[in-house]
């Protein structure tokens, strides 16, 4: 019975702690193109052309898409639907705004398997010796309960933002 107890005060606790805690999840990942910034942001700045390096898109070439609009231009959507529940779902991505070779912002709707809204953003610096910089930024509130894994989420979101970085660099660098 003292087992028991011990895990429902545990769990208490930890419940507790996400209904005061903190709801927003905020990812920030960079790497570093060893091309220029123009030739960076021409290849970012296309929705079509994130199948290519976003792990996410490229986890179900089967799945269903849509495009409305003018990629890469403000109000283009790259919508999908996959029957890969767990880890693709169904959602659309839309670009909200765009600075030329400085940022492209993008609204995020997840639909399947849960509901929810990200903003997502990718900056452009420049570095010398023709690199640039690339920053994918991730934000989002997460409801309670949820944000009882916000740590979890962040690591995961991480390790998935720097994967997809990294196949940039490769596509880009070729």
């Amino acid at each position: 019975m003292t087992i028991v107890i011990t895990i429902a005060c545990i769990l208490a606790v930890i419940f507790a702690l996400a209904a005061l805690g903190n709801k927003q999840l905020n990812i920030e990942r960079s790497v570093v193109i060893n091309k220029p910034t123009d030739e960076v942001f021409s290849v970012i700045r296309l929705l079509r052309n994130h199948d290519k390096f976003n792990m996410w898109m490229m986890m179900d070439p089967d799945m269903k898409k849509e495009f409305r609009g003018t990629d890469g231009e403000v109000g283009f959507v790259y919508a999908w639907d996959s029957a890969n529940q767990r880890n693709v779902g169904a959602g659309e991505q839309k670009i909200i705004s765009i600075e030329t070779n400085r940022s492209i912002a993008y609204e995020l709707k997840f639909i399947r398997p849960m509901q929810d809204i990200a903003a997502v953003a990718m900056q452009t610096n420049d570095l010398p010796d023709g690199k640039t910089q690339v920053t994918w930024g991730f934000n989002s509130t997460m409801k309670f309960p949820m944000n009882v894994m916000k740590p979890l989420m962040k690591k995961m979101l991480g390790k998935s933002l720097d994967q997809s970085l990294n196949n940039l660099k490769t596509l880009i660098e070729q």
